[in-house]
């Protein structure tokens, strides 16, 4: 069954899934005048906003948990608002179209399909380290006679549609000569799908970590495909144009200690576990496992990163999941401000 990208509707979410001079005072000399304007240009703070509001999603955010960004926004006097959870990246980006989030995480692909859908108020500012891929999966029951990915043409496949799932399950067909359009789209939020497969209700189900983490611990499954050597990226952090704009030093503290936070989380994945707990409901041992297969440090948007995010939506147009060619250049900060927003402590550009 083929996914219509439908047309645009009122929300972001139907159209993503469904298809950023205080005077100075006269000085005696011009030398000394521009002296003190460029001194001033440099101490001002490059920030208009006192509340920043940031996203999470169901499978939990280490940033949120460690809560460093908190009294670096403080000490600024800023504000910080958690906004969720969010159970997927369109979702989310419904809301940050909506100017409700300012920044937030998501996979490669929900930007992808916020631009196919003609919205142009989020950008790129970061990139993740991709994982080896063993945190998401096409998935059967042990006992299913789906034996091979192949054998999934015709069967019902549930995942969210506009999600790093969407993108697994379309290149993981084209390896064996199937298109989405050889299944039977069954398209649920991932704690959703998760139930329906597990409830019996599809024959497949395509998502990640936790719920896979969960699924594995709880019913014998055989994994078809998992994501390694297909989502590369890792995904990206996003935000609303304006709010990087009007505030490129709070965006440069956030992703400062979001990258710490990330190296924090890669280096103690007992303790990530342990912390998660709580929050998600699920057993901390389940919560290593999910902590073991994931990489949270971040990465400088340079121009190989844009280049491949570049094919991703190349292959989603050539695929006709979307409607449209879109440009990722489009939805990514001038090299300027891409400077002013990125920290030190994630390389070079």
């Amino acid at each position: 069954m083929k996914i219509p990208f439908l047309p645009q509707r009122r929300t972001a979410l139907k159209r993503i899934v469904q298809y950023a001079v205080v005077g100075l005072f006269a000085l005696s000399t011009p030398l000394t005048g521009a002296l003190v304007q460029t001194t001033q240009a440099q101490t001002k703070p490059r920030f208009k906003s006192k509340v920043i509001n940031l996203a999470y999603q169901t499978s939990g955010d280490v940033v949120k948990i460690r809560k460093t960004v908190e009294p670096r926004f403080k000490a600024l006097g800023v504000t910080v608002n958690w906004i969720g959870p969010f159970p997927a990246g369109p979702q989310l980006i419904e809301s940050m179209n909506a100017n409700r989030v300012d920044i937030g995480t998501v996979g490669e692909t929900p930007p992808i399909f916020s631009q196919a859908a003609g919205l142009k108020e989020i950008i790129y500012i970061a990139g993740r380290r991709p994982s080896k891929g063993a945190n998401q999966g096409i998935i059967v029951r042990a006992n299913s006679p789906i034996k091979k990915l192949s054998d999934i043409k015709g069967k019902k496949v549930a995942f969210q549609r506009g999600s790093n799932a969407h993108y697994l399950l379309a290149r993981a067909l084209r390896e064996v000569g199937l298109k989405i359009s050889d299944v039977q789209v069954v398209g649920l939020t991932p704690s959703e799908a998760r139930d329906a497969f597990i409830q019996n209700k599809v024959e497949v189900w395509v998502g990640g970590d936790p719920f896979l983490a969960l699924v594995e611990k709880s019913i014998p499954i055989r994994n078809l495909r998992n994501a390694a050597g297909i989502n590369t990226l890792g995904g990206f952090y996003i935000a609303r144009r304006e709010f990087v704009a009007e505030n490129p030093e709070l965006v440069r503290v956030f992703l400062e200690e979001a990258d710490k936070a990330g190296e924090w989380s890669d280096k103690n994945p007992g303790e990530v576990a342990r912390a998660f707990a709580p929050e998600l409901k699920i057993d901390a041992l389940v919560l290593e496992t999910v902590a073991r297969r994931a990489v949270r440090r971040l990465r400088p948007l340079t121009p190989s990163i844009i280049a491949e995010q570049q094919r991703v939506a190349d292959f989603y147009f050539q695929e006709k999941i979307i409607p449209r060619k879109v440009d990722i250049r489009d939805a990514v900060p001038s090299p300027q401000l891409l400077r002013a927003i990125t920290p030190k402590r994630l390389g070079q550009l």
